[in-house]
């Protein structure tokens, strides 16, 4: 069995979410949807972070955009919102467009553009639907852009040759 340990993944995903988190907090935003970014972007390498990350910011950007249309439509029947009896009929749209746009755009951004289009639909205030959508591209593409540079510039062989020749010196002391 193996035991728990801190490994380089750990470190960078930690290092690029306190990243995301220190960048937003000197601009004053909430740093949270770039971090989970960051998070899901992190791979064992550079073509698995491509993949997580693209998964999560593909995914966003359909769930996102498609979240926009779809309640324009509601709005437009429903000008004061509470009707989610035909929320529920626009969910059922939306997820099958978002199948469909995800099998042509990238297949891995069903779960988190379905999570998107959701909140989207269910849980955003009418004034700041566009605003929160658009939002969370930006940020979840900022966490993700993060996790994608710190895998990029820390590659796993070079933080084990790093890592090697600090035990090297502290050996020979």
């Amino acid at each position: 069995m193996n035991l728990p340990h801190i490994g380089f993944r750990n470190l960078k995903t930690a290092f690029a979410a306190a990243l995301c988190a220190l960048l937003y907090a000197i601009t004053d935003r909430n740093p949270t949807f770039a971090c989970i970014g960051a998070i899901f972007g992190m791979g064992t390498d550079m073509d698995n972070s491509k993949l997580h990350g693209g998964n999560r910011l593909f995914g966003t950007i359909i769930g996102g955009l498609l979240g926009i249309v779809l309640f324009w439509v509601y709005l437009q029947f429903y000008p004061e919102a509470g009707h989610s009896f035909f929320l529920v009929v626009l969910l059922f749209i939306g997820v099958i467009i978002l199948i469909l746009l995800s099998q042509y755009f990238w297949v891995g951004a069903v779960q988190p553009g379905g999570v998107v289009l959701c909140i989207i639909l269910f849980n955003t205030p009418v004034e700041t639907y566009v605003s929160y959508s658009i939002n969370r591209i930006i940020d979840t593409g900022i966490g993700v852009l993060v996790a994608l540079l710190i895998n990029y510039l820390l590659p796993r062989h070079r933080l084990v040759a790093w890592k090697n020749k600090i035990l090297g010196i502290v050996k020979a002391k």
